[in-house]
């Protein structure tokens, strides 16, 4: 079982680590890590797992295990590494910190855009949410201005557990058609926007608002007959 830091804190750049395994093909098991594993439309961290002689190994993605209990770090190419060596496991911050910054401002959209989320995902200094709409006209500018009324807030970024049945006893807390929550643990992970939005998310925010800087709606598709995709991305 892998402990999540990211979780409680997702500025932790770095943290030492012990192999708990190594998967059939290849994969790195640690018993704690700071790399986001892949899920909920946010991309796996990248980043080194340096050994103590001072060899790194890159990896290049982090994915959950099919129990979910551990979190994979895989290699680009083999790694002299096996269970019980010690490491420090080390994020590439540069990629991470923006997708904190667009992950944050897609609860601020959900927000500006008070309508069933149907799908969404994080890139590299952009992201989307697509949305269950009934026909009308979106405008960008419109948007863009709403979303950045919110950023200049500066509202704090918090995060809360609640049990899995307070979640079922609140079922509008959970926006998201297509994704859900994930569950088995009998608790569920809140993130709220203070005055703005509380949702169940397991993702990395940044601490407040301000810090996502401006933004800008770069595209609205229309995805179907209801379905609308809006596209967000850093100015």
């Amino acid at each position: 079982m892998t402990t999540p830091l990211f979780r409680d804190d997702a500025y932790l750049r770095e943290c030492e680590a012990t192999v708990a395994a190594v998967t059939p093909e290849g994969g790195i098991v640690l018993d704690r890590t700071v790399f986001y594993a892949q899920g909920g439309g946010q991309p796996g961290d990248v980043g080194t797992l340096v050994g103590p002689d001072g060899s790194a190994v890159a990896v290049t993605n982090t994915v959950y295990g099919p129990d979910r209990t551990g979190i994979v770090h895989l290699p680009a190419g083999d790694a002299a590494l096996g269970p019980g060596d010690q490491v420090t496991a080390r994020l590439d911050w540069d990629r991470r910190y923006p997708r904190m910054r667009i992950h944050t401002a897609l609860h601020l959209l959900s927000v500006v855009l008070p309508y069933p989320v149907t799908g969404g995902a994080i890139g590299e200094g952009e992201g989307r949410l697509d949305f269950d709409i009934p026909e009308g006209g979106l405008d960008k500018d419109a948007l863009t201005e709403k979303l950045n009324d919110l950023v200049a807030r500066d509202a704090a970024v918090s995060a809360r557990w609640i049990t899995d049945e307070e979640l079922d006893a609140n079922p509008a807390l959970v926006k998201t058609m297509a994704v859900k929550p994930p569950r088995g643990t009998g608790r569920v992970r809140l993130v709220e926007i203070d005055g703005i939005d509380l949702q169940p998310c397991g993702g990395t925010h940044v601490r407040r608002t301000g810090e996502i800087g401006r933004l800008r709606v770069t595209d609205i598709e229309k995805k179907g007959k209801q379905n609308r995709r809006v596209r967000i991305a850093l100015a």
